[in-house]
């Protein structure tokens, strides 16, 4: 009795493990074939197979989206998010850079494959082609085409100007011939001031043909007992003497050195570069060296480059220093003002008396390899430097 109780008992456990709907759940238990337990699992509503286990022997094993799908009851409509385990995403990771660098790799080469595509190496030792023979190459013509040159408007200029270019005279003295009736311009008297001519017109004056003069530039470094003056009857030496063989033009001196001053002193028959150099405005500076009769205190030397007030004015030196290696009664000032004897009259208003005057740089110009008494003709680097003064 007690035996068929205990089996009794162990027959309803087994059975309640088996669950409903498996064949034996009442009856005594009995061994299930292979084919029954696999139509049992596949029959099994929840798929949890056998005993209702996940992992037991033969039992399916469900991946992350179904356990996803299993935790939310499948409910429409609702997301359902995978987290990637840490070694996935190193792997998705590596792959992609992977890819990355093999594209970016493949693009490099196509580069290099265009840019080398189409031309011809040159080894080592071997003779490159000429400028030519590759232009023919690549189809363009070698020849030297002509280059079509547009007429410029022709300049017109003043009659006034036209005859002072000439180097008859100065621009009033020409108005006053034009006034007179003296000048003809391409066999017509002009007597209107202000006329103005282009270059190629024939101008006459008192029935002689007249052209333009080339512009002339020459530097001099004038001697001492010699005046700066175009014509001096009175006068024993003229600076005109020292540069009579310079050209055929007629030209000017640029300002004025006293007699007794020496040093650079520009000639030249540009009216209007003359003006520029001369004009207060433009304050174009020049460098003399001065030698007096005592030596200069440093009070005096502060007092020039502040300034002193003189009979016509207030003046002040753009700079002024002793010179090196000479005496300190030898000092040299930097001065942009054009007044008369302006230099001597400011030592002279501080108790000095000038004994050498010497002008050693004009608009930055130097008497660099001159000697004293000669003379040479600018170069055009140095007009050019003056006109842009």
């Amino acid at each position: 009795m007690r035996r068929e109780n205990m089996g009794g008992s162990n027959s309803g456990r087994r059975a309640a493990r088996r669950g409903p709907g498996v064949p034996g759940a009442e009856g005594p238990s009995r061994r299930i074939p292979h084919a029954s337990r696999s139509a049992a699992r596949s029959a099994s509503p929840s798929g949890t197979g056998e005993e209702g286990r996940p992992g037991g022997r033969g039992i399916k094993r469900f991946s992350g989206a179904e356990k996803g799908r299993i935790a939310t009851g499948n409910q429409p409509g609702k997301k359902v998010v995978r987290r990637e385990a840490p070694s996935e995403k190193r792997a998705f990771r590596r792959a992609t850079l992977g890819e990355e660098r093999a594209r970016a790799s493949k693009r490099t080469m196509e580069r290099k494959t265009s840019h080398t595509s189409g031309k011809k190496l040159v080894l080592r030792g071997e003779k490159r082609p000429t400028r030519s023979q590759l232009l023919r190459e690549l189809g363009h013509t070698t020849e030297r085409q002509e280059k079509l040159h547009t007429p410029l408007k022709e300049e017109l200029i003043r009659l006034n100007r036209f005859i002072s270019n000439a180097g008859v005279c100065s621009r009033r003295e020409a108005d006053k011939f034009i006034a007179a009736g003296v000048v003809k311009v391409n066999g017509q008297i002009v007597t209107e001031l202000g006329t103005k001519v282009s270059p190629t017109d024939e101008v006459r004056f008192d029935d002689q043909l007249i052209t333009p003069e080339r512009k002339v530039y020459v530097l001099l470094n004038k001697p001492k007992d010699v005046v700066t003056t175009t014509d001096d009857p009175h006068a024993e030496h003229t600076v005109m003497e020292l540069v009579k063989g310079a050209c055929e033009e007629r030209i000017y001196p640029v300002g004025r050195l006293d007699r007794n001053t020496t040093g650079l002193l520009l000639f030249t028959n540009d009216g209007e570069l003359s003006k520029k150099l001369t004009h207060p405005s433009h304050k174009v500076s020049k460098v003399y060296q001065v030698t007096l009769d005592k030596s200069v205190s440093v009070a005096d030397i502060k007092t020039i480059a502040d300034g002193i007030e003189l009979d016509d004015g207030f003046i002040a030196a753009d700079g002024i220093t002793f010179v090196e290696g000479q005496d300190k009664d030898t000092v040299g000032i930097e001065i942009h003002s054009g007044r008369h004897r302006i230099v001597r009259r400011i030592f002279e208003a501080l108790g000095y008396r000038v004994r050498a005057l010497d002008r050693v740089s004009f608009a930055g110009l130097t008497k660099k390899n001159l000697p004293r008494g000669k003379w040479r003709l600018l170069s055009p680097r140095e007009v050019s430097y003056l006109k842009m003064k």
